[in-house]
Protein backbone atom coordinates (compact mmCIF):
# COMPACT_ATOMS: atom_id res chain seq x y z
CA UNK A 1 0.00 0.00 0.00
CA UNK A 2 1.14 3.53 -1.03
CA UNK A 3 0.38 6.57 1.04
CA UNK A 4 0.27 8.98 -2.03
CA UNK A 5 -1.68 7.57 -5.73
CA UNK A 6 -0.58 9.77 -8.88
CA UNK A 7 -2.62 8.87 -12.06
CA UNK A 8 -1.37 10.46 -15.28
CA UNK A 9 0.17 9.58 -18.76
CA UNK A 10 3.70 8.97 -18.50
CA UNK A 11 5.65 9.60 -22.14
CA UNK A 12 8.96 8.45 -23.85
CA UNK A 13 10.78 12.11 -24.20
CA UNK A 14 12.94 12.55 -27.32
CA UNK A 15 15.48 15.30 -27.23
CA UNK A 16 18.75 16.46 -28.76
CA UNK A 17 21.79 16.78 -26.71
CA UNK A 18 22.38 19.90 -24.92
CA UNK A 19 20.75 22.76 -26.73
CA UNK A 20 20.90 21.75 -30.13
CA UNK A 21 18.03 22.12 -32.17
CA UNK A 22 15.70 18.98 -33.50
CA UNK A 23 17.56 16.70 -35.88
CA UNK A 24 20.57 19.22 -36.11
CA UNK A 25 22.48 15.75 -35.68
CA UNK A 26 21.20 12.42 -36.08
CA UNK A 27 20.90 11.47 -32.35
CA UNK A 28 17.50 11.67 -30.21
CA UNK A 29 18.53 10.98 -25.90
CA UNK A 30 15.30 8.73 -24.83
CA UNK A 31 14.24 9.30 -21.66
CA UNK A 32 10.77 9.25 -19.57
CA UNK A 33 8.33 11.65 -17.50
CA UNK A 34 5.13 13.12 -17.35
CA UNK A 35 3.64 15.09 -15.09
CA UNK A 36 1.94 12.83 -12.56
CA UNK A 37 4.83 10.16 -12.88
CA UNK A 38 7.20 13.45 -12.39
CA UNK A 39 5.45 13.97 -8.36
CA UNK A 40 5.99 10.06 -7.82
CA UNK A 41 9.53 10.23 -7.92
CA UNK A 42 10.09 13.49 -6.66
CA UNK A 43 8.25 11.91 -3.11
CA UNK A 44 9.62 8.57 -3.39
CA UNK A 45 13.23 10.25 -3.30
CA UNK A 46 12.41 12.25 -0.54
CA UNK A 47 11.87 8.49 1.32
CA UNK A 48 7.17 8.89 0.83
CA UNK A 49 5.75 6.14 -0.04
CA UNK A 50 3.95 6.85 -3.72
CA UNK A 51 2.48 4.84 -6.77
CA UNK A 52 1.91 5.88 -9.94
CA UNK A 53 -1.42 4.87 -11.33
CA UNK A 54 -1.75 4.70 -15.94
CA UNK A 55 -1.97 2.34 -18.65
CA UNK A 56 0.80 0.82 -20.88
CA UNK A 57 1.17 -1.66 -23.40
CA UNK A 58 2.62 -4.27 -22.76
CA UNK A 59 5.70 -4.41 -24.86
CA UNK A 60 9.61 -3.32 -24.53
CA UNK A 61 8.31 0.36 -24.16
CA UNK A 62 6.37 0.25 -21.67
CA UNK A 63 8.20 -2.35 -19.51
CA UNK A 64 11.14 0.23 -20.23
CA UNK A 65 9.02 3.32 -18.02
CA UNK A 66 8.08 0.91 -15.53
CA UNK A 67 10.91 -0.16 -15.13
CA UNK A 68 12.72 3.96 -14.50
CA UNK A 69 10.00 4.41 -12.14
CA UNK A 70 10.50 1.18 -10.19
CA UNK A 71 14.19 2.42 -10.15
CA UNK A 72 13.56 5.41 -8.06
CA UNK A 73 11.25 3.73 -5.51
CA UNK A 74 7.76 4.39 -7.43
CA UNK A 75 5.24 1.17 -6.72
CA UNK A 76 3.97 0.45 -10.24
CA UNK A 77 1.72 -2.19 -9.00
CA UNK A 78 -1.19 -0.78 -10.06
CA UNK A 79 -0.21 0.23 -13.58
CA UNK A 80 -2.72 -1.53 -15.97
CA UNK A 81 -1.15 -3.05 -18.91
CA UNK A 82 -2.75 -2.88 -22.15
CA UNK A 83 -3.09 -0.59 -25.64
CA UNK A 84 -1.50 0.18 -28.44
CA UNK A 85 1.69 2.60 -27.78
CA UNK A 86 3.56 4.79 -25.35
CA UNK A 87 3.00 8.22 -25.89
CA UNK A 88 6.15 10.50 -27.02
CA UNK A 89 6.90 14.18 -26.97
CA UNK A 90 10.14 15.92 -28.58
CA UNK A 91 11.68 18.41 -26.79
CA UNK A 92 14.01 21.35 -28.57
CA UNK A 93 15.76 23.21 -25.26
CA UNK A 94 15.31 26.62 -25.74
CA UNK A 95 18.47 29.41 -24.73
CA UNK A 96 18.27 32.97 -24.54
CA UNK A 97 15.79 34.67 -26.64
CA UNK A 98 15.24 31.12 -28.43
CA UNK A 99 12.16 29.64 -26.75
CA UNK A 100 11.70 25.78 -25.90
CA UNK A 101 9.55 23.90 -28.09
CA UNK A 102 7.59 20.61 -27.63
CA UNK A 103 6.20 18.46 -30.35
CA UNK A 104 3.62 15.90 -29.20
CA UNK A 105 3.05 12.28 -30.56
CA UNK A 106 0.57 11.00 -28.15
CA UNK A 107 -2.63 9.90 -30.45
CA UNK A 108 -3.99 6.35 -29.39
CA UNK A 109 -1.78 6.49 -26.58
CA UNK A 110 -2.85 3.43 -24.04
CA UNK A 111 -3.75 5.92 -21.46
CA UNK A 112 -5.68 7.86 -24.36
CA UNK A 113 -7.67 4.45 -25.13
CA UNK A 114 -8.24 3.68 -21.05
CA UNK A 115 -11.62 2.81 -19.94
CA UNK A 116 -13.06 3.41 -16.52
CA UNK A 117 -13.37 -0.20 -16.32
CA UNK A 118 -9.33 -0.19 -16.19
CA UNK A 119 -9.03 0.91 -12.96
CA UNK A 120 -10.41 -0.18 -9.51
CA UNK A 121 -10.44 3.20 -7.42
CA UNK A 122 -11.53 1.28 -4.29
CA UNK A 123 -8.68 -1.56 -4.34
CA UNK A 124 -5.87 1.22 -5.62
CA UNK A 125 -6.74 3.66 -2.58
CA UNK A 126 -6.82 1.01 -0.07
CA UNK A 127 -4.47 2.62 2.78
CA UNK A 128 -3.24 6.07 0.84
CA UNK A 129 -3.85 9.40 2.40
CA UNK A 130 -3.05 11.58 -0.81
CA UNK A 131 -4.69 11.85 -4.40
CA UNK A 132 -2.87 13.60 -6.91
CA UNK A 133 -3.69 14.51 -10.47
CA UNK A 134 -2.89 17.58 -13.18
CA UNK A 135 -5.03 19.04 -15.86
CA UNK A 136 -3.19 17.33 -18.34
CA UNK A 137 -5.03 13.70 -18.07
CA UNK A 138 -8.64 14.70 -18.78
CA UNK A 139 -7.26 16.68 -21.60
CA UNK A 140 -6.45 13.29 -23.18
CA UNK A 141 -10.18 12.27 -23.65
CA UNK A 142 -13.82 12.46 -22.45
CA UNK A 143 -13.24 8.85 -21.37
CA UNK A 144 -10.18 9.74 -19.43
CA UNK A 145 -11.81 12.51 -17.60
CA UNK A 146 -14.48 10.48 -17.01
CA UNK A 147 -11.59 8.44 -15.02
CA UNK A 148 -10.23 10.91 -13.71
CA UNK A 149 -14.09 12.32 -12.27
CA UNK A 150 -14.41 8.31 -10.82
CA UNK A 151 -11.11 8.75 -8.90
CA UNK A 152 -11.48 12.00 -7.50
CA UNK A 153 -14.95 10.67 -6.15
CA UNK A 154 -13.28 7.33 -5.07
CA UNK A 155 -11.12 9.83 -3.05
CA UNK A 156 -13.64 11.95 -1.12
CA UNK A 157 -15.48 9.10 -0.22
CA UNK A 158 -12.06 7.59 0.96
CA UNK A 159 -11.10 10.23 2.94
CA UNK A 160 -7.83 11.43 0.57
CA UNK A 161 -6.48 14.54 0.26
CA UNK A 162 -6.54 15.21 -3.50
CA UNK A 163 -4.61 18.22 -4.84
CA UNK A 164 -4.48 19.05 -8.68
CA UNK A 165 -2.11 21.08 -11.23
CA UNK A 166 -4.44 22.42 -13.60
CA UNK A 167 -1.58 22.60 -16.01
CA UNK A 168 -3.45 24.07 -18.87
CA UNK A 169 -2.10 22.46 -22.78
CA UNK A 170 -3.53 24.36 -25.93
CA UNK A 171 -2.24 21.45 -27.37
CA UNK A 172 -4.80 19.39 -26.06
CA UNK A 173 -7.81 20.85 -25.81
CA UNK A 174 -9.47 24.92 -26.24
CA UNK A 175 -9.88 26.90 -22.63
CA UNK A 176 -13.59 26.66 -23.02
CA UNK A 177 -13.20 22.46 -23.33
CA UNK A 178 -10.68 22.61 -20.43
CA UNK A 179 -12.93 25.18 -18.50
CA UNK A 180 -15.91 23.20 -18.16
CA UNK A 181 -14.27 19.98 -17.63
CA UNK A 182 -11.74 21.22 -14.95
CA UNK A 183 -14.51 22.92 -13.39
CA UNK A 184 -16.97 19.36 -12.67
CA UNK A 185 -13.46 18.33 -11.08
CA UNK A 186 -12.01 21.10 -9.13
CA UNK A 187 -15.15 20.53 -6.42
CA UNK A 188 -12.69 17.68 -5.17
CA UNK A 189 -10.04 19.05 -5.13
CA UNK A 190 -8.15 20.04 -1.61
CA UNK A 191 -5.05 21.56 -2.89
CA UNK A 192 -5.29 23.55 -6.21
CA UNK A 193 -1.87 24.31 -7.87
CA UNK A 194 -1.81 27.23 -10.45
CA UNK A 195 1.05 29.29 -12.77
CA UNK A 196 0.74 32.01 -13.82
CA UNK A 197 -1.47 31.51 -16.61
CA UNK A 198 -3.57 28.40 -15.83
CA UNK A 199 -6.44 30.16 -14.00
CA UNK A 200 -6.73 32.75 -16.82
CA UNK A 201 -6.80 30.27 -19.64
CA UNK A 202 -9.07 27.96 -17.74
CA UNK A 203 -11.11 29.77 -15.55
CA UNK A 204 -10.69 32.98 -17.39
CA UNK A 205 -9.53 34.99 -13.38
CA UNK A 206 -6.60 37.13 -14.63
CA UNK A 207 -3.95 38.74 -12.89
CA UNK A 208 -4.01 42.05 -13.07
CA UNK A 209 -0.97 44.31 -13.54
CA UNK A 210 0.73 41.41 -15.16
CA UNK A 211 2.09 40.75 -18.48
CA UNK A 212 3.87 36.76 -18.58
CA UNK A 213 5.47 37.32 -22.51
CA UNK A 214 6.96 40.30 -21.11
CA UNK A 215 8.09 38.68 -17.85
CA UNK A 216 6.48 41.13 -15.62
CA UNK A 217 4.06 39.30 -12.26
CA UNK A 218 1.74 41.18 -9.97
CA UNK A 219 2.13 39.75 -7.06
CA UNK A 220 -0.91 41.63 -5.34
CA UNK A 221 -3.06 40.51 -8.68
CA UNK A 222 -2.48 36.73 -8.34
CA UNK A 223 -3.18 36.43 -4.47
CA UNK A 224 -6.80 38.00 -5.93
CA UNK A 225 -6.51 34.96 -8.31
CA UNK A 226 -6.09 32.48 -5.03
CA UNK A 227 -8.50 34.02 -3.59
CA UNK A 228 -11.31 33.65 -6.56
CA UNK A 229 -10.14 30.13 -7.16
CA UNK A 230 -10.83 29.05 -3.20
CA UNK A 231 -14.14 30.89 -3.21
CA UNK A 232 -15.09 29.32 -6.18
CA UNK A 233 -14.43 26.07 -5.68
CA UNK A 234 -13.92 25.69 -1.88
CA UNK A 235 -10.10 24.23 -1.64
CA UNK A 236 -8.82 24.12 1.58
CA UNK A 237 -5.33 25.48 0.17
CA UNK A 238 -4.38 26.86 -3.46
CA UNK A 239 -0.33 27.63 -4.47
CA UNK A 240 0.49 29.39 -7.42
CA UNK A 241 3.96 29.64 -8.50
CA UNK A 242 5.91 33.00 -10.04
CA UNK A 243 7.69 32.55 -12.91
CA UNK A 244 9.28 35.69 -13.99
CA UNK A 245 10.98 34.58 -17.83
CA UNK A 246 13.68 37.10 -18.33
CA UNK A 247 14.55 34.14 -21.20
CA UNK A 248 14.88 30.46 -22.07
CA UNK A 249 18.08 30.87 -19.94
CA UNK A 250 17.05 33.03 -17.15
CA UNK A 251 14.45 33.00 -15.05
CA UNK A 252 12.94 34.42 -11.12
CA UNK A 253 11.28 31.97 -9.55
CA UNK A 254 8.60 31.86 -6.56
CA UNK A 255 5.08 31.00 -5.58
CA UNK A 256 2.58 31.79 -3.31
CA UNK A 257 -0.02 29.70 -0.92
CA UNK A 258 -3.03 30.82 0.21
CA UNK A 259 -5.22 29.18 2.56
CA UNK A 260 -8.63 31.18 2.91
CA UNK A 261 -7.19 33.77 5.60
CA UNK A 262 -3.87 34.02 4.54
CA UNK A 263 -1.20 34.78 1.88
CA UNK A 264 2.50 33.39 1.84
CA UNK A 265 4.49 34.47 -0.45
CA UNK A 266 8.11 32.50 -0.77
CA UNK A 267 11.67 33.62 -1.39
CA UNK A 268 12.24 34.27 -4.99
CA UNK A 269 15.27 32.52 -6.66
CA UNK A 270 17.86 33.80 -9.98
CA UNK A 271 17.53 30.20 -11.76
CA UNK A 272 20.19 29.89 -14.66
CA UNK A 273 18.25 26.92 -16.46
CA UNK A 274 19.53 23.69 -17.04
CA UNK A 275 16.15 22.27 -18.53
CA UNK A 276 13.06 23.41 -16.91
CA UNK A 277 10.01 20.88 -18.03
CA UNK A 278 8.62 18.85 -15.02
CA UNK A 279 9.93 22.50 -13.15
CA UNK A 280 5.89 22.71 -11.66
CA UNK A 281 5.71 19.18 -11.00
CA UNK A 282 8.95 19.55 -8.61
CA UNK A 283 7.14 22.29 -7.07
CA UNK A 284 4.16 19.74 -6.34
CA UNK A 285 5.85 17.30 -5.20
CA UNK A 286 8.14 19.24 -2.74
CA UNK A 287 4.45 21.11 -1.66
CA UNK A 288 2.74 17.25 -1.32
CA UNK A 289 6.15 16.36 0.90
CA UNK A 290 6.03 19.36 3.23
CA UNK A 291 2.36 19.25 3.77
CA UNK A 292 2.57 14.75 4.20
CA UNK A 293 5.64 15.55 6.61
CA UNK A 294 4.07 17.56 8.89
CA UNK A 295 5.06 21.10 7.98
CA UNK A 296 3.47 24.30 8.84
CA UNK A 297 2.52 26.00 5.49
CA UNK A 298 5.26 28.52 4.85
CA UNK A 299 7.63 25.96 5.60
CA UNK A 300 5.88 23.78 2.65
CA UNK A 301 5.58 26.29 0.48
CA UNK A 302 9.65 27.34 1.13
CA UNK A 303 10.19 23.39 0.51
CA UNK A 304 8.45 23.06 -2.22
CA UNK A 305 9.49 26.62 -4.17
CA UNK A 306 13.76 25.57 -3.27
CA UNK A 307 13.18 21.61 -4.38
CA UNK A 308 12.23 23.12 -7.79
CA UNK A 309 14.56 25.72 -8.02
CA UNK A 310 16.73 22.91 -7.93
CA UNK A 311 14.84 20.49 -10.91
CA UNK A 312 15.61 23.73 -12.96
CA UNK A 313 19.30 22.26 -12.75
CA UNK A 314 18.23 18.70 -13.99
CA UNK A 315 18.47 17.10 -16.98
CA UNK A 316 15.50 15.08 -17.72
CA UNK A 317 11.35 15.18 -16.29
CA UNK A 318 12.28 13.46 -12.88
CA UNK A 319 13.73 15.80 -9.95
CA UNK A 320 17.08 13.50 -8.77
CA UNK A 321 17.59 15.91 -5.67
CA UNK A 322 17.42 14.62 -1.85
CA UNK A 323 15.39 16.14 0.98
CA UNK A 324 19.25 17.06 2.20
CA UNK A 325 19.85 19.00 -0.75
CA UNK A 326 16.09 20.97 -0.35
CA UNK A 327 17.05 22.10 2.75
CA UNK A 328 20.34 23.20 2.36
CA UNK A 329 19.16 25.65 -0.64
CA UNK A 330 16.36 26.59 2.04
CA UNK A 331 18.80 27.55 4.75
CA UNK A 332 20.74 29.48 2.16
CA UNK A 333 23.59 27.44 0.49
CA UNK A 334 22.83 28.39 -3.18
CA UNK A 335 26.28 29.33 -4.13
CA UNK A 336 26.94 25.98 -5.65
CA UNK A 337 30.23 25.27 -4.23
CA UNK A 338 31.68 22.13 -4.61
CA UNK A 339 30.46 20.02 -1.93
CA UNK A 340 33.85 17.74 -0.65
Amino acid sequence: MSAIITFGEVMLRLAPMGYLRLFQNDTLEATFGGGEANVAVSLANYGLSAAFVTKLPDNDIGQAAICGLRSFGVDTSKIVRGGERVGIYYLEKGASQRPSKVIYDRAHSAISQASVDDFDWESIFEGAKWFHFTGITPALGPNVAEICLRACQAAKANGLTVSCDLNYRKKLWSTEEAGRCMGQLMPYVDVCIANEEDAEKVFGIKAAGSDVSAGTLAREGYEEVAKQLFDRFGCKYVAITLRESISASDNRWAAMLYDGSQCWVSRRYDIHIVDRVGGGDSFGGGLIYGMMSGMEAPEALEFAVAASCLKHTVEGDYNRVSVQEVRALMNGDGSGRVQR
